[in-house]
C-alpha cells in the first residue's frame, strides 16, 4: 500500500573507535553472539557496553513460530466448532464443547502473552 511505509531511521553518525584487545577465542565468542542478535560486532559491543537490551534472532524466530501455532489453534478451534455444529448432539454435550472452546481461547491468550514477553 502506498503511503504506509515507515520512514527509514537516520543513519548513525560514525564516532570514535574504541580498541578492545581480545584473544582468538574471545573474538570468536563475540562474533558468534553478535550474529545471534543480527548485529555487527561493533553494534553488539556498543549495546552491551551501554547496557541496552539485546534481542536474539532466535527469540524473534520463536515469536514467529508461536504466531504460527496461535493461528493453527484458531483454525483447529474453528474446524472443531464447525464439525460440532454439523453433528449437533452427537458425541459431546454443548457444555463440553463450550468448555473446550474456552480452553482454546485461553491457550491462544497464553501464547500471545508469551509472544509479548519475548518481544519486550
Amino acid at each position: 500500500m502506498l503511503g504506509t511505509d515507515k520512514p527509514k531511521p537516520k543513519a548513525r553518525r560514525r564516532g570514535k573507535p574504541i580498541e578492545v584487545w581480545v584473544n582468538e577465542d574471545e573474538k570468536a565468542e563475540i562474533t558468534s553472539r553478535a550474529a545471534e542478535t543480527g548485529l555487527s560486532r561493533s553494534g553488539y559491543l556498543r549495546a552491551v557496553g551501554l547496557n541496552h537490551p539485546i534481542r536474539s534472532i532466535v527469540d524473534l524466530a520463536a515469536v514467529a513460530d508461536l504466531a504460527k501455532v496461535n493461528g493453527d489453534l484458531g483454525r483447529v478451534a474453528g474446524l472443531l466448532k464447525l464439525w460440532l455444529a454439523e453433528k449437533r448432539g452427537q458425541g459431546a454435550s454443548a457444555h463440553d464443547v463450550e468448555t473446550m472452546m474456552n480452553n482454546f481461547r485461553k491457550l491462544q491468550s497464553e501464547v500471545l502473552t508469551v509472544m509479548s514477553r519475548v518481544i519486550k
